[in-house]
């Protein structure tokens, strides 16, 4: 009785944690540009790019080519970064060189969520890339968080990286 009973909590617990999806890309996109969103661009992860992702990843970008939104002087990406065992997927709108907007698209761990919340994200506006390639702003961590939030602060760092080296942002 005791096994069915625990199976039967396995089954229905996890696909909860499959993913969680608090907005889609594509609405995020469009909302980022009032309803009206250019067309993608794409981004090649071209030698010139790849050691300092990796130093701002600390790991490969696992894919070849990023796209992106460009409209003027804001850029949005669509990035995500493994938290602990999961790719989180999150939408970060840059305008003149500082961050707008970072919203929790999809999250997929099992802990951690609280970053989807503003009290979490609503650290980041206005945050600059700085030489050094880190944040111009302090982020407070969320405890039982840490690998979800340091996974978001490296995103915001490579989508500030990205716009600033898009050959194609001030465009359209």
């Amino acid at each position: 009785m005791r096994l069915f009973l625990l199976l039967s909590c396995i089954c229905f617990v996890t696909p909860v944690f499959a993913g969680v999806t608090f907005i889609s890309p594509e609405k995020f996109v469009s909302q980022s540009f009032s309803g009206q969103p250019p067309k993608p661009k794409i981004l090649w992860l071209t030698g010139k790019y790849k050691p300092t992702v990796k130093a701002i990843l600390g790991h490969k970008y696992p894919a070849l080519r990023i796209r992106y939104w460009g409209k003027g002087h804001r850029t949005v990406w669509i990035l995500e970064e493994t938290g602990k065992e999961k790719p989180i997927t999150t939408g970060i709108v840059i305008n003149d060189d500082k961050i707008e907007k970072i919203k929790i698209l999809v999250y997929r761990e099992s802990r951690g969520s609280e970053v989807r919340y503003d009290f979490f994200t609503d650290q980041f506006v206005d945050s600059q890339l700085l030489k050094d390639n880190q944040l111009s702003t302090d982020i407070d961590g969320i405890s039982g968080a840490t690998l979800s939030v340091s996974a978001i602060k490296r995103l915001a760092r490579l989508a500030l990286y990205f716009h600033q080296n898009t050959p194609f942002a001030g465009t359209e």
